[in-house]
């Protein structure tokens, strides 16, 4: 390659060229040597703005956490997950019988609570509390968060369409307070991880870090003044009150039997074949379960997380993945001239 003195770059073609004279030589160091250095101390500056930029923007989560890239973590603290049975620890804690169902869904770094298909659930990222519990270094940090996300079952926040309300999250601070004073954690423990990575600004769904911080510590201090099993459902979120019993929800673990043929969150898949077959469907993409479906009957399910799932078939280079909404009914075909399995969607 050949330099020039304006920075560029050009391919040489045929004999090499002559050698410049020291005169030429001279002039090349002098005018271009400076632009060269002046050019490097630019992209330097400006790659140390811009790494500086991504390190201050952090993303909050639905549930108004913040969330560090995974990079910064420190290693220095590991803990595995076990939301069920920690969340079972709290029920027995405060003698409240459980209305949700745990499911554990990685990639969403978030955790929160939600209804779906009338049946209650708590919904975590396993990947996401542990991180939470590095970023804390305490693994009170991450069983704060669950706390808060069962006291909005336990008020029935998510019954309502409204949505998170600063109100809302306000109850659910103090009943996270409330039961991790009742599980034994210390105030310091309680608010580790709102202190950490609480969202510092206010929004119209949550309230600022300051103010999660102050309703926690209301809801500890409560916790250590009364004998009481329960915590109390404020009337006013900034001064909560014991309650004697909060307003029972309805279990929806064991709902109403719907008959699937009138149900449209149900979906009938069906094979063209003369033996049973094997698929593979799944709630969230990365899990799959085996099922069976049989000879010349549908397969009736349907997905709990979301209204959609997956469907995995074998195909000629490994799998084929499809994805089945609820209120559908699906049609395995079998494509004889390229030898694979199909899915086509049976018309209403």
């Amino acid at each position: 390659m050949e330099c020039k003195p304006d920075g560029q770059k050009t391919m040489l073609k045929g004999n090499r060229p002559r050698m410049k004279s020291i005169r030429e030589n001279t002039y090349f160091y002098c005018e271009y040597l400076p632009y060269m250095i002046r050019k490097y101390i630019l992209c330097v500056v400006a790659a140390l703005l811009i790494l500086a930029t991504a390190i201050g923007q952090t993303k909050v989560n639905g549930c108004g956490f913040k969330v560090p890239p995974r990079s910064l973590l420190k290693t220095n603290f590991q803990s595995v997950y076990e939301a069920k049975q920690i969340l079972q620890n709290m029920l027995d804690t405060i003698a409240w019988k459980e209305n949700f169902t745990v499911r554990e869904q990685n990639g969403i770094r978030n955790a929160y609570a939600t209804i779906i298909n009338r049946a209650r659930f708590i919904i975590y990222d396993n990947n996401f509390l542990e991180d939470m519990d590095a970023y804390a270094s305490t693994r009170w940090a991450s069983i704060s968060v669950l706390a808060h996300e069962m006291g909005h079952h336990y008020y029935n926040h998510v019954v309502s369409s409204t949505g998170s309300t600063p109100p809302k999250e306000i109850e659910a601070d103090a009943f996270s307070g409330y039961v991790m004073a009742k599980l034994g954690a210390n105030l310091d423990e309680s608010i580790a991880a709102m202190k950490t990575i609480g969202s510092d600004k206010a929004s119209a769904s949550h309230p600022a870090k300051a103010d999660r911080i102050a309703a926690i510590t209301r809801g500890w201090n409560e916790a250590k003044k009364t004998a009481t099993p329960n915590p109390a459902p404020p009337t006013n979120p900034t001064n909560p009150t014991n309650p004697t019993n909060p307003t029972p929800p309805t279990n929806p673990t064991n709902p109403t039997p719907v008959d699937p043929a009138n149900d449209p969150s149900w979906i009938a898949l069906s094979i063209q074949s003369n033996k049973e077959e094997v698929v593979f469907l799944s709630d969230d993409g990365r899990n799959f379960q085996e099922a069976r479906i049989p000879v010349g009957q549908p397969f009736v399910f349907k997905f709990e997380i979301y209204n959609h799932g997956w469907l995995r078939l074998k195909y000629y280079n490994g799998y084929r993945t499809f994805k089945l909404l609820h209120g559908h009914d699906y049609m395995i075909l079998y494509n004889r001239r390229k030898a694979v399995w199909t899915v086509t969607e049976v018309p209403d």
